[in-house]
Parts: C-alpha cells; sequence; structure tokens
C-alpha cells in the first residue's frame, strides 16, 4: 500500500475492508525517513501538559505527507489528553495547523468542541521550547461498603445496577433513544426511572455513581453525544446539572459521582483483573475508552479514544458527527458491526435503529459457519493494529474488552483475531500486554458495577 508516497507495508489486512491502512504502520514507514526534530504539547486549563517528541521530513517533496503525519498526531492528542492551545516548534507546520483547526477549517469540529469544553479559546502556536510536561492524576473508585447504585447511560441503552457491599443484587437494562432526542426532561425521566428501579431492590440507598458518554468537570456534563439533538439553551438550563438534579431530587443529598464512562470501564478492568495499568475498552454505541494507570489512578485526560484516527486511508469510512474519517468510533462500536454487513452479504432493515440491528447480526452468530463470522474477523484484524498504535501513547499491561459488540461468540472472534494479528505482526508489543473479556455477565452491565463504587460514603 502507498499513500502520499509512503510506502506502507501491512500483513494483515481485515477480509471485509481491504484498503485499511493501520495507522501506526503509516507512521512507522514515514518515520523510517524523517529527521528533522519536531516537539508538540497540548495544554489544559487546569494546567496540565502532554508532550510528544517525534520527527518529521522537512523537505518540499515530503510536505504533504509531514503535514498528515503531524496533523494525525496533533488529532491524536487532542482526544487522547484534551486541551484547548497547541505548540508546536516549526513554523510552518504550526501555520498550516492554524487554518486547519481553525473557524474554518476541515477540523472545526474539534476546534469548536475543545473551545467550548474547556470554556478557552482554541489555539495553535509556534515555539522555540515546548512547555513542560506536567500530569494530574488522581484515585478514582473501589469504594464498595454499603448500599450502592451504579448507572451506565448509553447511547442505545441504559444500564443500572443495585450493589450491596461489593455485589451486584440487580441489574437491569432498557432501551433508549438519547441521541435523537432534543426534549432534556426525555433524557432526565429515563435516568430517575433508573435509579428508582434499583433502589427497588435494596433497603436504602448510601451512594450513586453514573458513567456516561463525554466529558465530565466537578459532575457536570460539559459536552456529550447523549444530547446531542438537545438545543444550546436547554442544554446549558437543564442538562449541565441533569444527574446532580435526578440523583438529589431523588435521594436527597446522598454522596454521588459522576464520571466518563471510558474511565469507569478501565475502572471495571482494573476491578475485573484486580491489576492496574489497564486500558477499558468498551465497544456499544460508541468506543468508550479509559485508562488507570500504574499505580491505579486516572490521568485527567480525555481518552476520548473514538474520535482518535486508527486508519490512514484516504477512502476510510467518515464520522457523522465529527465530520473525520478513519477514527475508532467506526470500527470499534456498533457502526463498525452495520458498516461491514453489506460486505458480508448481510442486509440489515434500514428501519431498525443502530442497536436493533446489531442484535439482528449478533443473532446471525447463533449459527455456526454464519457470513457474519467475516465481520468480527475483520473487527479483530482492525483491533489488532489499533492496540499496538494505543500501545504507544498509553504504555499499558493489560487490555478488558467490555460492551455489546463483544458480547457473545462474536466477542471471542474479535479476542482471537485481535492476538493473531499482535503476536504476528507486532511481536515486541503482543509480549507486554494482556488482552482479556471479562466473563459475560460483567461484558454487558460490569461499568454500571464499577460506576457504584465511584463515590466515597463518608
Amino acid at each position: 500500500m502507498q499513500h502520499l508516497g509512503i510506502q506502507v507495508n501491512v500483513k494483515n489486512v481485515p477480509e471485509l475492508d481491504k484498503g485499511f491502512i493501520p495507522l501506526l504502520q503509516f507512521n512507522r514507514a514515514f518515520l523510517a525517513g524523517a529527521e528533522k526534530p519536531l516537539d508538540i504539547a497540548v495544554e489544559r486549563s487546569n494546567g496540565q501538559v502532554a508532550v510528544f517528541h517525534t520527527r518529521i521530513h522537512g523537505t518540499p517533496d515530503m510536505a504533504q505527507a509531514d503535514l498528515y503525519y503531524v496533523e494525525r498526531v496533533v488529532k491524536t492528542m487532542l482526544w487522547l489528553y484534551g486541551g484547548f492551545r497547541i505548540h508546536l516548534t516549526d513554523s510552518t507546520l504550526a501555520e498550516q495547523l492554524q487554518g486547519i483547526y481553525g473557524p474554518k477549517g476541515q477540523q472545526f469540529f474539534d476546534f469548536d468542541y475543545m473551545a467550548n469544553v474547556f470554556e478557552h479559546p482554541f489555539e495553535v502556536v509556534c515555539c522555540d521550547k515546548v512547555p513542560q510536561e506536567k500530569g494530574d492524576p488522581k484515585a478514582i473508585g473501589r469504594h464498595l461498603e454499603g448500599c450502592r447504585i451504579g448507572f451506565d447511560a448509553g447511547g442505545s441503552d441504559r444500564k443500572v445496577s443495585a450493589v450491596i457491599d461489593g455485589e451486584p443484587v440487580f441489574s437491569e437494562e432498557v432501551v433508549w433513544f438519547p441521541k435523537t432526542n432534543s426534549d432534556p426532561d426525555y433524557h432526565y425521566d429515563g435516568i430517575v426511572a433508573a435509579l428508582k428501579s434499583a433502589a427497588g431492590h435494596m433497603p436504602r440507598v448510601d451512594a450513586v455513581g453514573v458513567s456516561s458518554a463525554g466529558v465530565y468537570i466537578d459532575n457536570r456534563t460539559m459536552n456529550a453525544s447523549l444530547f446531542l439533538k438537545v438545543p444550546k439553551a436547554d442544554f446549558d438550563a437543564k442538562v449541565k446539572d441533569i444527574y446532580i438534579r435526578a440523583i438529589t431530587d431523588t435521594f436527597g443529598s446522598v454522596p454521588y459521582a459522576v464520571c466518563n464512562d471510558g474511565d469507569v470501564s478501565a475502572l471495571a478492568g482494573a476491578m475485573n483483573l484486580g491489576e492496574n495499568n489497564v486500558l477499558g475498552i468498551a465497544m456499544g454505541t460508541s468506543e468508550a475508552v479509559g485508562y488507570v494507570d500504574a499505580e491505579g489512578r486516572i490521568t485527567g485526560w480525555l481518552n476520548e479514544l473514538a474520535f482518535v484516527p486508527v486508519d490512514a486511508s484516504p477512502e476510510a469510512m467518515r464520522d457523522e458527527w465529527s465530520g473525520d474519517i478513519g477514527c475508532g468510533v467506526k470500527y470499534f462500536s456498533q457502526d463498525a458491526v452495520i458498516k461491514l454487513a453489506p460486505a458480508a452479504g448481510i442486509t440489515l432493515d434500514e428501519s431498525l435503529s443502530p442497536a436493533e440491528k446489531l442484535k439482528a447480526v449478533q443473532k446471525l452468530m447463533e449459527v455456526e459457519g454464519s457470513p457474519a463470522e467475516a465481520i468480527y474477523r475483520s473487527i479483530g484484524v482492525y483491533l489488532g493494529h489499533s492496540l499496538a498504535l494505543y500501545h504507544t501513547w498509553y504504555g499499558f499491561r493489560h487490555v478488558l474488552l467490555l460492551g455489546r459488540v463483544m458480547s457473545g461468540r462474536g466477542g471471542d472472534i474479535i479476542l482471537s483475531e485481535a492476538k493473531r494479528v499482535l503476536s504476528d505482526e507486532y511481536a515486541g508489543i503482543a509480549a507486554l500486554i494482556n488482552v482479556a473479556l471479562p466473563d459475560e455477565k460483567s461484558r454487558r452491565v460490569g461499568q454500571s458495577v464499577a460506576a457504584a463504587s465511584l463515590p466515597e460514603v463518608k
């Protein structure tokens, strides 16, 4: 495969997506001939700074490849770490990225999203030396005493668990449609209904923990795809404090905590394995990712790998929300299953919701030899390549795979293929990491149980 003058050699290609170019393999091929040092940093309002040292070619004939490589690195850093200011030590690339990540640029979504989340104008600046790296990791969860509720808000279903002294006594999944509903009262009523359902199975409620897609600061919703259709005025008035209102209106002044679902997926993984240095990946409506470091802490970064590129193909599928191509959401979610179905010869009823389409494919998987198996093999190849890419950023020791896409026989196929690709094409990384599935119950409700452990009861 060749892209922007870079020859990329790939041994393992998804059978249903022959044009897939693993971004890590492109990066490795690009860097093989790059000698000019470049430093990149992303900065956010609480003083955190992430730094990446790399190289470019710096020659006129490789200018297009240089820009593509650096832009994809910047995109990755923005969604892995989050921030409002990008620092680069190359004036030409800084000027080009100012246009790309600007009010009229192709990455306007990222520009606008980061500015809103961090409540600061977004900018790309050139500098002689990038700021010093600075983190702010914090301990999270693992509080198991008492009667607790864990609520996990997904884009296609909501899960809730009642947990007594660390043991789930009740779990429930209910289909809902938050991403297509513009009335915030619909979301509020669904949250309250779930909380009351769990409360009915315990003698009291001591604490409530919430796992939800999006960005949450001080338990408030700063941005989330669950509320995509809610008008801004209603979002500010009723969504920013929606979980706080739902909990306090229902139970009064009980302790509560609201966290990004990716962080909770990582916590669920760490609790399931009894280990730290864990990357948790929940494949459901989107790709929810979180990381628990070697000391059992969350980093405070975004970890929104749904928007991180994994495919360098110029023909990669476009994400409807961000407008970008080749990003994780189309490879590690129900969207991946749906997009690959036609190539597997499977026609899905267009009147079905995405969650119902996934269930239809999972139904086909009940028969050995089903053409649907090719879908899961292809996702497994995607995953093997992308876990190697993710490892270059996180250095994790364990990966735990959760979510509806990983349920049933399809999840076993994904895991098997991912391990095969890692061993065959990234043997050095494969030797360092453990990729695993939780048991079937934990695959589907592990996050809501982990969410219950978030608040500390004093």
